[in-house]
């Protein structure tokens, strides 16, 4: 059991605020978003008004996915959005920014303008962080900052902007398309497969010889390569995983399990 749930909710702010290590920081703040009382509640508003910076992020974190289920959703987003307006420290703007990705459900054009202006921030967490905002939400302008943040010089910045482009969202346009054939190349392992992923997931027949290739050395990130000839929905593949898999039974490359699902789905859809 979390020795927190013992803990009044006075103690858990003050362990919070007061240790200097951040071993149980998580566990702490997950304990307080479930207490659900308007006192948690109204303290942790309180916080983000401090001076302190710890102080600021600690309300932000504990805001951002208050309630077991969510309370106070719409004013929780307002909260965020004000703070974003005047606050300038990366580390803040970071956990702003996970904050408004936990509530973006119904995000309007301003917002997302707003959002989309961090997108040359200098600081890669911010950049990051943005990302997490802007994978799920369907409008142009958080596509066309995808795009950009697709081709970002951080590996991890590109394979989860590639993410959110490819697999985060249905919407099928030429740009996204585009993007994602740029990231078939990508020197970073992740990203490509999840370019891979997306355009499978599109339908777009271009990829077929690229999953052949990667089926010669499917040891390497299985699950997407099946996922991928599974959303491709290519019935010409059935032969190509029936034989994979009479060689798989000699080589043990990968588990038998996986490539009989891939087998069965696409046998499924014929």
């Amino acid at each position: 059991m979390n020795i927190s749930q013992n803990y009044t909710a006075d103690k858990i702010f003050t362990r919070l605020l007061t240790n200097k290590s951040s071993k149980n920081y998580w566990s702490y703040v997950s304990e307080l978003r479930k207490r659900k009382t308007e006192a948690v509640f109204e303290r942790s508003v309180s916080l983000i008004h401090s001076v302190s910076l710890k102080d600021r992020i600690l309300g932000v974190d504990i805001l951002s996915q208050f309630g077991y289920p969510r309370l106070h959703k719409k004013e929780i987003i307002n909260i965020l959005f004000k703070l974003l307006e005047t606050e300038v420290d990366r580390k803040m703007v970071s956990s702003i920014f996970y904050g408004i990705s936990h509530n973006n459900e119904k995000l309007t054009k301003k917002q997302i303008h707003l959002i989309c202006k961090f997108k040359n921030h200098k600081s890669v967490y911010v950049r990051h962080a943005l990302v997490a905002v802007l994978s799920t939400v369907e409008d142009e302008k958080a596509y066309d900052v995808l795009i950009m943040l697709s081709t970002d010089k951080d590996s991890n910045i590109r394979d989860w902007a590639t993410f959110g482009l490819g697999s985060q969202n249905d919407t099928d346009t030429e740009k996204i398309r585009a993007a994602l054939w740029k990231r078939i190349s990508d020197k970073d392992d992740d990203t490509r497969f999840e370019a891979i992923s997306g355009l499978a997931q599109r339908k777009d027949k271009r990829i077929k010889n690229i999953l052949l290739k990667e089926l010669e050395n499917i040891e390497a990130h299985v699950s997407l390569v099946l996922e991928s000839i599974e959303a491709l929905e290519d019935q010409s593949f059935i032969p190509i995983l029936e034989q994979k898999i009479k060689e798989n039974r000699t080589l043990k490359e990968v588990n038998e399990d996986e490539l009989l699902t891939a087998l069965n789905a696409l046998k499924g859809a014929n």
